[in-house]
């Protein structure tokens, strides 16, 4: 691990899409405010119920949100990537943190304080209304989550997850090659289910010509058709 001032690192905060609007001059000012550090992979970040109010950037690596079980299953929500933000709820409300964030791989995070964070919300019209819209699809998210765990059979709800990692991967035509994907415990806790029915759901897709595993990756091979399954069993 290592911190370094944020000025050395810049134009990095560039990048994050909160910030994608502002000036250079502006980026630098808040550069100013923040500090580095890089993280190794399984290396916690925040962890759930922490006091600790930062708000954060992923500037490079892959990280993993989840909570853990009193047993110590491990709970996914969502994977961050670069230029993606988190920490900014414990920022807003003061509250203790929702959830865990541990690196996935090699990673390097600025933070900023709350009280700075929330100084540039004020200050920037752009970084306001990016924030809003940040939360909208936080809560468009959770309430498609909810909806899926309440009523999609385990099948679909596999699906509705495939999905969600091939709008996010690389298109080819009508193929998406989901890089690094998760593992199938993994899928089976963002899905609220257990490995082998999402091992039943992945071959049976394979079967169907809609999947292929390549490596540590998955190609779903027509996203559109994919699609119109999730449609089908969801009306959405």
């Amino acid at each position: 691990m290592s911190r370094s001032n944020c000025a050395q690192q810049a134009p990095a905060l560039s990048a994050i899409a909160a910030f994608e609007a502002l000036s250079p001059q502006t980026i630098e000012r808040i550069e100013k405010h923040c500090a580095w550090r890089r993280y190794e992979p399984g290396e916690p970040i925040v962890n759930h119920l922490d006091q600790s109010n930062n708000v954060f950037f992923v500037v490079s690596g892959q990280l993993r949100v989840s909570l853990y079980s009193l047993s110590g299953h491990s709970i996914g929500f969502c994977d961050l990537k670069p230029g993606d933000m988190f920490g900014e709820v414990a920022a807003i409300d003061g509250a203790p943190r929702s959830a865990s964030v541990e690196a996935r791989t090699n990673c390097l995070v600025a933070s900023i304080t709350a009280e700075a964070f929330l100084e540039v919300v004020r200050s920037e019209h752009v970084v306001t209304l990016a924030l809003l819209r940040h939360l909208a699809v936080k809560i468009r998210e959770l309430t498609t989550r909810v909806y899926e765990f309440s009523a999609l059979p385990v099948r679909n709800r596999i699906q509705s997850e495939l999905l969600r990692l091939a709008s996010l991967a690389p298109r080819e035509g009508r193929s998406a090659n989901i890089a690094g994907a998760p593992t199938h415990s993994e899928i089976a806790s963002r899905t609220s289910t257990h490995r082998e029915a999402v091992s039943r759901e992945l071959s049976r897709l394979s079967r169907l010509g809609l999947l292929e595993r390549r490596g540590r990756g998955l190609l779903v091979k027509d996203v559109d058709r994919l699609a119109t399954m999730v449609h089908d069993a969801t009306g959405e």
